[in-house]
C-alpha cells in the first residue's frame, strides 16, 4: 500500500490554551471545512464536549463527485496542550492518521499538521490520489488556515 504524508503550518496570534481548546472541541471541525465537502459531525457532542482519548467521532462527509460516505475517528494519543492523534476506523481511506501540534510561541501559537494516509485500490487508488485526492487535500487545509485567519486573526511577527 503507497502511502502519502503532507504538513501544514500556521501561526495563530491567540494563548496556547485558547487554540488547544478550540481545535479539541469536535464540533468546531466543520467550522473550517470547505462547505463543498458536505461536513457533518453526527456523533451527539455538544458545544462543551473535547476529545479524549478513546474518543470516536462520527460524520457525514462527500469526500469525491458529492457521493455522501459515513466516516468515523478515533482519537488515539492526546497530550494536554502539545497534540493529539485522530485515525480513521471507518471512511473513504486505506489510512488517516493525523496529528495535530500546538507550541507556544511568541506573541502566539505554532500550529502542526502531520497527515500521513493511504488510498485503497492499488494502482487505481495511486492514480485516483495523483488526479484527485491529493489536489482535494490541499485544498481542504488552504480553506482551513484562510478561515482560521479570518476566525483569529493574522499572525504578524
Amino acid at each position: 500500500m503507497k502511502t502519502y504524508r503532507l504538513q501544514f503550518e500556521q501561526n495563530l496570534p491567540i494563548p496556547l490554551a485558547e487554540s488547544w481548546d478550540f481545535f479539541t472541541s469536535p464540533l468546531n471541525l466543520a467550522k473550517i471545512t470547505p462547505p463543498t465537502t458536505g461536513f457533518e459531525v453526527t456523533s451527539p457532542f455538544d458545544v462543551k464536549s473535547k476529545v479524549y482519548e478513546g474518543m470516536i467521532i462520527t460524520y457525514k462527509i462527500k469526500p469525491l463527485f458529492g457521493i455522501k460516505m459515513d466516516w468515523m475517528t478515533e482519537i488515539t494519543h492526546i497530550k494536554d496542550q502539545q497534540y493529539f492523534v485522530d485515525e480513521q476506523r471507518f471512511g473513504p481511506y486505506a489510512l488517516w492518521h493525523h496529528e495535530h501540534h500546538f507550541k507556544a510561541i511568541d506573541g502566539g501559537v505554532h500550529m502542526a499538521d502531520i497527515l500521513n494516509y493511504a488510498i485503497p485500490y492499488g494502482v487505481i487508488g495511486r492514480l485516483s490520489n495523483s488526479l484527485l485526492v491529493r489536489k482535494k487535500i490541499l485544498k481542504i487545509f488552504a480553506y482551513r488556515e484562510k478561515m482560521i485567519n479570518g476566525l483569529f486573526g493574522i499572525y504578524r511577527r
